[in-house]
């Protein structure tokens, strides 16, 4: 029988809430967008004109879910069938200072997560003794728990050129950006926190941070922040915290991000380099530039560490004059420091189609590849950890797996049932997951559900 891991408090939480939500969205039944009309933006519609009302005074409100469900069919660390489910409520809100304050060009946002279940990844897919790099499950992860995921004041300057954006957030917020809408981590979010996690928190974490943007063109900006690097925000027992105790240093990223219209088609262009101020270990050497696990000493430490990205999604086709149809096509890479990070490139490409039948204009369809490459130093350091350690056997419990390159691919039909609703099955399949060649490949499927209510 299948084992469907997820917490029963999680669970019987979600249901009160989505039980508590529909009894109201049935309660304020409104004329002009009824709960569950499809054409509205929210499950619970327009509360029975009340949702309008505050918007045009200047306040939005949003709960929003993501739940996403992963079984292993073939292949992985651990052949047992089993299925799990990972989910995620947002709810948020949003204040336009100038209609309610009178200040021009003004926002605030604030946004509390709470993140729930598990992940078919850790233990089916991915040999535990030394984790994966992706994950079929992107919105597990940074700790199932309740955090403070944004609180932050925007102003824009001079004709909205110059926009200020100070408070608490993540990088991949601005910086880095990607749709979500596949349900592997390679092919979702900001790409740059997935490989150097330990610095680049994206979301749900947030932390102290300052972001400047400047418009040089309508089409062309350039962007740079200062991010706390705080490793304590990542705990569980600290969603809330404001402290910057344990902070270590700063990220501070810059970008560059071109947007034009290619024959009226949109496109986005990007490209960034961030700096840690923070110091990082040696992934391999100590500091006498001898392998630490066999010579005992500390690895020896950098004073910083650093990286690039480039991103780059463009629509080249269209339905008849419907833009809102049509292909597109993306890819993403990026390269990090190889002294001090496990993965030291990555590189990710795929493709969109909006519309495809015309009973279905909303639907989509997406398929993405990716590939992940481990520094040669990092995995020397596992093949060295074994020789001192005088295991050489994989069955071994002790044995550490060296970690080389690892692929992923997925495939996904989404349905649109609603403006509120999009349900996206998907496949995906794993070629040595975790980048252990000795893990079998695997094939998984998922189920993504999207939902404003």
């Amino acid at each position: 029988m299948p084992d469907f891991s997820f917490s029963r408090d999680s669970a019987i939480s979600a249901l009160r809430l989505l039980g508590g939500c529909t009894a109201l969205g049935l309660a304020t039944y409104a004329q002009a967008a009824p709960a569950f009309d499809s054409d509205s933006p929210y499950m619970l519609g327009d509360w029975n004109g009340t949702r309008t009302e505050l918007s045009e005074k200047g306040y939005d409100f949003k709960l929003d879910y993501t739940g996403e469900m992963g079984s292993n069919l073939h292949g992985g660390y651990d052949h047992d069938r089993t299925a799990r489910y990972s989910d995620q409520f947002g709810l948020g809100t949003h204040l336009d200072l100038q209609k309610i304050l009178g200040w021009d060009n003004a926002e605030f946002q604030l946004t509390i997560t709470k993140r729930s279940g598990n992940n078919i990844s850790n233990d089916r897919i991915n040999d535990p003794r030394v984790g994966g790099f992706t994950s079929a499950q992107e919105v597990w992860g940074r700790g199932q728990t309740t955090r403070l995921t944004q609180m932050w004041y925007q102003q824009k300057f001079f004709d909205q050129k110059l926009d200020i954006k100070v408070g608490r957030f993540g990088e991949g917020e601005d910086f880095n950006s990607f749709p979500c809408d596949f349900q592997n981590l390679a092919f979702c979010g900001s790409q740059v926190g997935n490989w150097v996690g330990g610095i680049w928190y994206n979301w749900p974490v947030s932390q102290w941070a300052l972001r400047v943007k400047y418009h040089l063109t309508p089409e062309l900006y350039a962007q740079v922040g200062a991010y706390e690097q705080n490793p304590s925000n990542l705990d569980r027992g600290n969603g809330f915290k404001l402290s910057g105790s344990g902070t270590q240093g700063a990220v501070l990223p810059v970008e560059l991000v071109w947007t034009p219209k290619l024959n009226d088609l949109p496109g986005e262009y990007r490209a960034g380099y961030y700096y840690s101020s923070a110091k990082a270990s040696d992934v391999y050497k100590d500091q006498n530039g001898q392998p630490a696990a066999l010579s005992g000493e500390a690895y020896r430490s950098a004073s910083s560490k650093h990286g690039v990205w480039f991103g780059a999604q463009q629509q080249v086709t269209s339905i008849a004059s419907d833009h809102s149809r049509g292909l597109s096509v993306f890819a993403n890479a990026t390269m990090h420091d190889k002294k001090t990070n496990a993965i030291d490139n990555y590189v990710q490409a795929g493709v969109v189609y909006k519309g495809p039948f015309d009973a279905r204009a909303k639907d989509d369809i997406g398929f993405a590849l990716a590939r992940v490459h481990v520094n040669p130093a990092y995995r020397k350091n596992a093949e060295a950890s074994n020789r001192a350690n005088a295991v050489y056997d994989y069955d071994d419990p002790t044995f550490l797996p060296p970690q080389d390159t690892e692929y992923s691919a997925e495939l996904y039909y989404g349905v649109y049932f609603a403006n509120w609703l999009t349900v996206r099955p998907n496949l995906q399949y794993i070629r040595h997951p975790g980048g252990v060649d000795k893990v079998d490949d695997a094939l998984i499927a998922g189920i993504k559900i999207q939902s404003s209510f």
